[in-house]
């Protein structure tokens, strides 16, 4: 993954469009959100990741990584919108969203920690990326 770069201005930027997007992306989910992708959730084999993507906790079934396929190609068409808009990267606008959607999961579910593997959101707050603005 891409390291923000740029002034700080620049950060700004693309932190306050991923704040627009980021929640927008919760209530897109929510709507598209099938039995499949919503059990998956819950019963924790799907969670977000640091790019801003959504991510495998343990190998999906089929019908399940066809719903998680759309909901990231959709994620990754919307990012390409708003990166240029902020005239940013897509990699670095994934980025600050990850950060963001991570920070949004709720207690019980599944989120992708700075060092890559899977943690369980506690009541605490989710742990950090280094990278997140």
């Amino acid at each position: 993954m891409a390291r923000f770069s740029g002034n700080l201005g620049r950060k700004m930027a693309i932190l306050a469009a991923a704040l627009a997007v980021a929640g927008m992306i919760p209530a897109a989910a929510l709507a598209q959100r099938d039995p499949v992708y919503a059990s998956a959730r819950a019963a924790g084999q799907v969670g977000e990741k640091v790019d801003g993507y959504l991510g495998y906790v343990t190998p999906p079934p089929p019908a399940l990584k066809a719903v998680i396929d759309e909901l990231n190609i959709k994620r990754k068409a919307v990012y390409a919108d708003k990166a240029a808009a902020a005239k940013a990267t897509v990699e670095e606008y994934a980025l600050t969203s990850g950060c963001l959607l991570i920070s949004q999961t709720k207690p019980g579910e599944k989120y992708q920690g700075p060092d890559g593997t899977w943690q369980t959101r506690g009541a605490s707050p989710p742990l950090r990326d280094s990278r997140c603005p």
